[in-house]
């Protein structure tokens, strides 16, 4: 047994390692962000409460802009069960050239996918992040 487990431990700390440092990333929380609370993050929310969340872009966006857009996951509407509740431009500040933190209030239940495109590249998805809105 033990002869299966090393190499696969190995191959996964192996093939996974360096992957994730130049990731842009979402957190999300039920209070505002700050650096004492950056790492309580959720994922399940109540309606009608604010979703704060902080985008985390460890590459330079060369134009500074970003696009954020808030997608819901269901079944009743006709594009394949995607609607496109929220979007937003934005501009980066130059003290917020590695991130960006704001709020919304979603007053539908649901699951929502939030994602982070750049001005620069706007086909390509720099962060992709899941939740939940509920009672």
């Amino acid at each position: 047994m033990k002869k299966f487990i090393y190499p696969l431990l190995f191959l996964i700390l192996f093939l996974t390692g360096c992957t994730g440092a130049d990731r842009a990333s979402i957190l999300f929380n039920k209070y505002p962000i700050s650096e004492k609370n950056i790492y309580d993050y959720s994922t399940i929310f109540t309606v009608g409460k604010r979703v704060y969340y902080v985008v985390l872009i460890p590459k330079k966006v060369q134009s500074r802009y970003i696009y954020i857009q808030v997608i819901k996951k269901d079944n009743d509407y006709g594009r394949l069960g995607y609607n496109l509740i929220w979007t937003r431009d934005v501009r980066l500040k130059d003290e917020e050239i590695n991130y960006y933190t704001d709020y919304l209030v979603l007053n539908q239940k649901g699951y929502y996918i939030m994602k982070v495109y750049s001005k620069d590249n706007p086909h390509k998805v720099l962060a992709s992040a899941e939740f939940y809105v509920g009672n």
